[in-house]
Order: structure tokens, then C-alpha cells, then sequence
């Protein structure tokens, strides 16, 4: 299955001022792409890029005052199935978890695990561990918090959420992570391009997806307690511990969002594949 991604972006800048970008496709998916990314930026600037902590390309940017348009645009190959489930996959104890998952179990900004271990212990405490015990939390989450455009907020953690349950993808997610640290489970949150594929379409308009990813059974799992549900045609962009790490772009600076449009559209194997 061919799935075309990509996005256009328009930023009001007033003055100048750095800027970094998350806006590829993950370097762990590289490889599926038919045709590379087109990022193209308007005007032209100079951009170096790095790879940060989790493994994410980072663009960065000296912004000139004045409009700033960012787009992409390709063509990438996934294997049309659904997120695996590997319901057998069981939890590590803490004490045997490789050292780079241990930063999943942290508290960190919109995940405040300090503030939820006493509530996720009571909510889940007594479900079977490992996959049955996630899927647990995200059942929860999905059923328990309202999703709503309206409701998106920027500063809001996990902690806010639990409160007062309504929110965006985000939300779930954070809510979804925090949980899981909070039982000695890795949570990661991942984020990307996630389209109705296999699904009844959305009326809404597209835009980027979030969801969370758990370390059971010495590897990482695909949940989404947005959907809750197993997906087809996910393409990460971007990990880390919460949003704070996959900020599609970070300005050191005023700018207004000006516009913002993102497609990710299955593409039938007999049409022309140039991305557009």
C-alpha cells in the first residue's frame, strides 16, 4: 500500500528569531519511502539539521521577519496491515529493563507520574500484567476522556486531564503514558501522520496524530488511546517522552499560525506515483 504524506505550513513572524522543525518522516521509516521528501521552504534559508536524544531529525533555522511557508510532500510504502498485537507480550520488572527504557518511566512535563501513581494503582492495580494491562489503561482513557477540538490546550498535562477529561489526541495520550509509568511500564509518546484508512472518514479536517508506544516483551508496541483501536498506515515522525519532545516547530519568538494543512491519502498502486 502507497500512502502520499505531506503538508503545508504558514508562519507570521514579526521579527526574526530561530526556529527548529520536526517535520520528517521518523529516520526509522526512511527506508519505505517510494519517493523522498520534498521539504521545501519559502523564502529560501539555509537549515542544518541534527539528531536529537530520541533519534528525530531536527531542522534549525534563523527565521527572517515576514512570512514563512513550510512544505513536504511524498509517497511511502506500508504493509497495509493493521497495528500488530502480541497479546502474550509480557512486562519486564523494573530491575530488568534495559537502561535506555528507563527514561520512559520518569516523570516529565505533561506526563506528571508523581502526581497519578496512587490513582493508576487503584484503577489498574488488579488487571493482568503486561499487554492486557495497557490495553486496560487505554480502554479506560478512550471511554473515560472526551475528545474535542475546542478543548485543546497547549500547557494541560496528564494531571489536568484526569480533573477535567476532555481534550485532543494529545490529552489521551499523555493520560494513556502517564498511567503506564506509573504501573513500571516504558511509555513513549510517538507522533505522526495517521489518515482513515480502513476507517470511515473523518469530516474533520486532517492533521497530525499522536498516540503512545510501550516497551513489553523486550520491544516496543503501537496503543492509541485516542482511537483505541488497531490501525493501518501509521508513519512516525517523531519520539520522545511527551509533546514537549516532537514539537512539530519550536520558535524562540512570536509566531502566528497562519496556516496549516496536512494530508496522508492511500494512493492505488496503478496511479502515477510522483508526489505532487
Amino acid at each position: 500500500m502507497r500512502i502520499r504524506i505531506g503538508y503545508e505550513i504558514v508562519l507570521d513572524v514579526p521579527a526574526p528569531i530561530p526556529l527548529l522543525t520536526l517535520l520528517r518522516v521518523h529516520p526509522s521509516v526512511e527506508a519505505d519511502l517510494v519517493h523522498p521528501e520534498t521539504p521545501t521552504i519559502e523564502p529560501r534559508l539555509p537549515v542544518s539539521e541534527y539528531f536529537d536524544a530520541y533519534g528525530n531529525r531536527v531542522g534549525r533555522l534563523l527565521v527572517p521577519a515576514g512570512k514563512l511557508r513550510l512544505t513536504n510532500d511524498a509517497l511511502i510504502r506500508v504493509d497495509g496491515q493493521s497495528d500488530p498485537v502480541a497479546s502474550s507480550a509480557f512486562q519486564h520488572p523494573v530491575i530488568d529493563l534495559p537502561p535506555e527504557t528507563l527514561q520512559f518511566l520518569l516523570p516529565s512535563r505533561y506526563c506528571e507520574v508523581d502526581r497519578l501513581g496512587e490513582t493508576a494503582w487503584s484503577l489498574f492495580g488488579k488487571t493482568p500484567f503486561g499487554w492486557q494491562r495497557v490495553q486496560a489503561v487505554s480502554d479506560w482513557v478512550h471511554n473515560h476522556v472526551e475528545f474535542g477540538y475546542s478543548y485543546a490546550d497547549s500547557t494541560k498535562g496528564a494531571y489536568e486531564t484526569y480533573l477535567a477529561p476532555k481534550g485532543v489526541c494529545r490529552d489521551f495520550t499523555h493520560l494513556a503514558i502517564t498511567f503506564c509509568r506509573c504501573l513500571g511500564i516504558p511509555a513513549r509518546y510517538v507522533t505522526g501522520y495517521l489518515g482513515d484508512i480502513g476507517v470511515p472518514p473523518d469530516p474533520n479536517p486532517m492533521d497530525f496524530s499522536a498516540w503512545f508506544e510501550v516497551y513489553l516483551g523486550g520491544r516496543w508496541h503501537t496503543f492509541d488511546a485516542r482511537h483505541n483501536a488497531r490501525r493501518i498506515g501509521r508513519v512516525v515522525m517523531a519520539r520522545g517522552r511527551d509533546a514537549v519532545d516532537v514539537a512539530l516547530t519550536t520558535a524562540f519568538g512570536e509566531a502566528k499560525l497562519e496556516k496549516f494543512v496536512v494530508w496522508t491519502d492511500e494512493v492505488p498502486e496503478t496511479r502515477a506515483s510522483a508526489p505532487r
